[in-house]
């Protein structure tokens, strides 16, 4: 897939939460957000905040559509692990 059907491919899906995505589909996507993202941030503040909320849903959708082509559920968008209790000691604790 390039960088364009990628593109196209999410727009179209806008809030298509079921299916798969590719990889090439969600990388080109995060590329196409990121350099959107810094170019209006140029331009205008508020354009880029408009050009955020505007891909949000596109951004979420494609991100669950990736984990179901991992065989992963879309709800680990949530970040469930980011309200699991930490363990210690792990691998990235302190040597000292």
């Amino acid at each position: 897939m390039t960088f364009g059907e990628s593109i196209v491919a999410c727009f179209s899906k806008y809030a298509a939460f079921n299916g798969r995505a590719a990889r090439p589909e969600y990388w080109w996507w995060v590329l196409f957000t990121a350099l959107v993202s810094a170019a209006t941030g140029v331009v205008s503040e508020t354009l880029s905040a408009l050009f955020s909320l505007a891909i949000l849903l596109p951004s979420l959708a494609v991100g669950a559509r990736r984990l179901h082509d991992t065989d992963r559920s879309g709800w680990f968008l949530l970040l469930l692990w980011l309200i699991q209790e930490g363990k210690e000691p792990n691998r990235f604790s302190d040597a000292g």
